[in-house]
């Protein structure tokens, strides 16, 4: 069956997640705008599609109104990291809350579709295990995490209340930790940062004892649970968890990345930082359910193919400009 082509805009688009999310629907036959303000990317991660005819690449600001034209937006923007999130916490608060505004007035003046890339933080250190989505969170809102975290939770807030006053068709997705190829060496995740140190034979940093949790989805699987979501009949508008249900702790993942590196790393402890929650995992009942989404990917196998990209990365020093953060 032929998909009829679409013109679709996808802010943060020249980011990690927005990368690969612009190359599915470019595969698919759709026309793509990338919107970008390239304060955590660059137009060098975007390298291989530039030239693509049915691509468009436009910088630009989302905490200003945007005037184009467009079938559907996928809003992804907004910096994912606690190193580019917290180092300028008002303008994380802004890409937020007044980005989710402005694609929100374009998608009404449009009547167009419209995704918000949520995320696992409005959980907060969370007091229920795993996660689902009727839990309301635990989140503390002065700490230096709180920008992005209610952040968040406020452009939740404004979708939901856009489709009640105003009927749009909206779509709301809960991020969990995602890695794969692009990501950032520098980005403070922990996934990249275990794997840069293993691969440099440095100690690998655990923060507390280790014993605190996350689940990891590889990126392929978490951009098909994005374009199930928008493609999902009118009636699902979410909030729906999109993570791998798979824990572990992290001294269990910085030791499975030794194994796979091969490295002669070892790993040291430092003290956890502020907010940092012990456990996260989600319930994907709902994906399950409403869009026949769970991931497919092996953390191993996941894991192996991010070595790869980042052990030539680290041997070709002048790429590491060309990856989204």
């Amino acid at each position: 069956m032929t998909i009829a082509s679409k013109r679709i805009v996808v802010t943060g688009g020249a980011g990690f997640l927005g990368s690969h999310l612009c190359e599915l629907l470019l595969a698919q036959g759709h026309e793509v705008l990338c919107i970008d303000n390239f304060f955590s990317s660059t137009r060098r991660g975007l390298a291989h599609l530039l030239e693509h005819p049915r691509f468009e690449l436009q910088r630009h600001d989302v905490t200003w109104p945007l005037y184009v034209e467009t079938d559907e937006i996928y809003n992804l923007a907004c910096p994912a990291s606690p190193v580019h999130y917290q180092h300028d916490p008002v303008q994380t608060t802004k890409t937020s809350v007044h980005g989710a505004i402005n694609m929100l007035g374009l998608a009404k003046r449009l009547g167009a579709k419209i995704l918000q890339a949520s995320t696992s933080e409005v959980y907060g250190d969370p007091a229920v295990h795993p996660q689902v989505e009727e839990y309301w969170g635990n989140v503390n809102p002065i700490g230096p995490r709180s920008c992005y975290d209610e952040g968040k939770r406020c452009a939740e807030t404004l979708f939901f209340d856009y489709h009640r006053q105003h009927q749009l068709r909206i779509k709301v997705v809960r991020i969990f930790n995602t890695y794969g190829p692009r990501m950032h060496p520098n980005d403070g995740r922990v996934v990249s940062n275990f794997i840069v140190q293993a691969l440099r034979g440095d100690d690998i940093t655990v923060f507390g004892d280790g014993a605190q949790t996350r689940s990891f989805c590889y990126v392929s699987d978490l951009i098909d649970g994005l374009h199930r979501m928008m493609q999902s009949a009118d009636d699902i508008t979410g909030p729906i968890n999109l993570g791998n249900p798979e824990e572990c702790t992290m001294r269990e993942l910085a030791e499975l990345i030794i194994t796979l590196v091969g490295s002669t790393s070892k790993v040291v402890t430092r003290p956890l930082p502020i907010d940092d929650p012990r456990q996260r995992r989600p319930d994907i009942s709902k994906a399950r359910a409403l869009l026949g989404w769970s991931p497919s990917i092996p953390m191993r196998e996941g894991l192996a193919k991010t070595i790869d990209y980042f052990d030539t990365l680290l041997a070709n020093p002048s790429m590491a400009g060309a990856i989204g953060r």
